[in-house]
């Protein structure tokens, strides 16, 4: 397989990195510091050791080892700050020099990742590798004032919506002839839709996500040039939770696009959650049985609240508002049905070969398990009821590949052809 081309990076970029990796750097190191010192304490109490405090109060090191721990804190703290300092004042004067408008799709993938599995932390502490979510038509945001010109579009948008630790770039594949194709560029082809991409930060709760894009919609529909005819929605995997919760909250806010949209398409959505995060969920439990390995379950706790949202599939924030996520509960989220009006379609794919029930079941997609993807559930009042024409498996094929599958390109073409 040739390696694709690289893009140039700008210099305002490679400034912006440099001061969020160097505040990862500084935050990492902490991290890291809090933990050894958290182990030393934990052995001291058990040694019972004098310096020690009440039960239910921090341990605390004392003598030449705490001042070790001090000055470690007070060091890095301070050479962090004055990285960000200098990082911060030298991005505004790479300003001018900003002229490679394309993004490479390399380093977007890598501060897609960072975002998916560290994006919470990252907008909570104003780092500049912190995605925001923006709307996007042949690769350009959309911005008030900046709308496409009258010839480059239509009124039958397609709301395309990628998945965790992923980006919009990554839903374009090379074709036989070389050239990048995606399900939304034959669409657009095949039935005139108009393609616009979303990019969010994948780190954040899927509920501030849904909230989020509502607004993005409810912007676009007063913004666009013409009238918008018909909103579609295409997503792949936490983006068709993220379209769920959008919807909710669109129709407690009537925000006007929700009377626009007509259908979405759902691919290896993780309808009632995905079992890698409950494994990670029983880390947490074993990590934190013991004194000694307590201060390491901190490493575990660090995946976003996106992340640890796909346990069970949340998608309102009454589902995580005032709980522990790191807690090990069972699944109480209110249920969320598809919404009323709307054409539903949901393709789930699995590695297993046709006929073999046991390995579909447990499975799937490698990420996502068949049923939770069909939005089926053994509780029956919690099964999301897709109608039997709108719901497709797709065999001996991956998570990833339902981004470029032809067999998946030719159902969307079916499902959504103009009636």
């Amino acid at each position: 397989m040739p390696t694709p081309p690289r893009t140039k990076v700008s210099a305002k970029a490679i400034a912006t990195d440099l001061r969020g990796a160097a505040q990862l750097a500084t935050q990492a190191t902490l991290g890291v510091a809090r933990m050894a010192e958290g182990v030393h304490q934990s052995v001291l109490g058990t040694l019972g050791t004098k310096g020690a405090t009440a039960i239910g109060r921090p341990l605390q090191t004392t003598g030449l080892t705490g001042l070790v721990y001090s000055a470690v804190r007070g060091i890095t703290t301070l050479v962090g700050k004055t990285a960000d300092t200098a990082l911060r004042a030298l991005t505004p004067l790479l300003e001018s020099a900003d002229t490679e408008p394309p993004e490479s799709p390399q380093r977007a993938a890598v501060v897609a990742a960072l975002n998916g599995v560290l994006g919470d932390h990252l907008a909570a502490t104003g780092n500049p590798l912190a995605t925001p979510m923006t709307l996007r038509f042949h690769g350009r945001v959309l911005e008030a004032g900046h709308m496409p010109a009258p010839a480059a579009f239509n009124n039958k948008l397609l709301i395309v919506l990628h998945g965790l630790c992923m980006n919009d770039l990554q839903w374009k594949h090379a074709a036989a002839d070389g050239q990048p194709t995606s399900h939304a560029a034959a669409l657009a082809e095949a039935h005139g839709y108009t393609p616009v991409f979303v990019r969010y930060n994948t780190g954040l709760h899927i509920s501030i996500n849904g909230a989020a894009l509502s607004e993005k919609l409810s912007q676009l529909v007063a913004q666009w040039p013409v009238a918008v005819e018909s909103i579609t929605v295409l997503a792949h995997s936490m983006g068709g939770l993220v379209a769920r919760s959008a919807c909710a909250t669109a129709e407690v806010n009537a925000a006007p696009w929700r009377a626009l949209l007509k259908a979405m398409v759902f691919l290896g959505t993780p309808h009632h959650g995905a079992p890698l995060e409950r494994a990670g969920n029983w880390v947490d439990v074993v990590l934190g049985s013991t004194p000694y390995s307590r201060p390491l379950a901190k490493l575990g706790q660090l995946r976003s609240a996106g992340i640890t949202d796909l346990r069970y599939g949340l998608v309102q924030a009454s589902d995580w508002l005032g709980h522990d996520r790191f807690h090990r509960q069972p699944d109480r989220r209110t249920h969320l049905p598809l919404p009323e009006g709307v054409a539903c379609y949901t393709v789930a794919a699995t590695v297993a070969k046709p006929r073999s029930l046991l390995a579909e079941r447990l499975v799937g997609d490698g990420l996502v398990p068949l049923h939770s993807a069909l939005g089926r559930h053994d509780d029956a009042a919690r099964t999301l009821h897709f109608a039997k024409d709108r719901q497709a498996v797709v065999y001996r094929l991956n998570h990833m590949e339902l981004l470029s599958s032809p067999v998946v390109r030719e159902l969307l073409l079916e499902w959504l052809a103009p009636s």
